[in-house]
C-alpha cells in the first residue's frame, strides 16, 4: 500500500508541475507517522467551518471528518497547520487533500503517533 501511495503522489506531481505554482512554505518541517508521510496519523472531526484562503488549504464544514497525514512544525508567528483529506458527500468521490488549522479539529482516533520529523519540500506547498 505504501508503494502504491508513493507512486500515486509521484505521478500526480509530474502531471501537475506543468500547470501549477509553488506557494510560500508554511513550515520547514512536518511531523509524520513514517519517513514518507503516507500513513494516516489520526481521524479528526471539524469543530467549525473553515474557508480556505488559497489552494494550499482545504474547505472544511463543521462536523466533517478529516484524515490527518502530517502536522507542520510551528515556526515563528505562523499558525499550527495540519495536512489531511476530506471526502465529498458521496463515498465514491475522490478525497481532497490540503492544509487546515490544527485548532479547527478534535482528534477522535489516533492511529499512529506523529513522531518522525521530516523536512518539507516545495511540492508540499504546490498549487494547481
Amino acid at each position: 500500500m505504501e508503494r502504491i501511495l508513493t507512486l500515486f503522489f509521484s505521478s500526480l506531481v509530474v502531471l501537475c508541475v506543468g500547470h501549477g505554482v509553488f506557494m510560500d512554505r508554511l513550515s520547514s518541517k512536518k511531523l509524520c507517522a513514517d519517513d514518507d508521510c503516507v500513513y494516516t496519523i489520526s481521524l479528526a472531526r471539524a469543530q467549525e467551518d473553515y474557508n480556505a484562503p488559497d489552494c494550499r488549504f482545504i474547505n472544511v464544514k463543521k462536523g466533517q471528518q478529516i484524515y490527518v497525514y502530517s502536522k507542520l512544525v510551528k515556526e515563528n508567528e505562523a499558525g499550527e497547520f495540519w495536512a489531511g483529506s476530506v471526502y465529498g458527500d458521496h463515498q465514491d468521490e475522490m478525497g481532497i487533500v490540503g492544509y487546515f488549522p490544527g485548532s479547527l479539529v478534535k482528534e477522535q482516533r489516533v492511529y499512529q503517533e506523529a513522531t518522525k520529523e521530516v523536512p518539507t519540500t516545495d511540492i508540499d506547498f504546490f498549487c494547481e
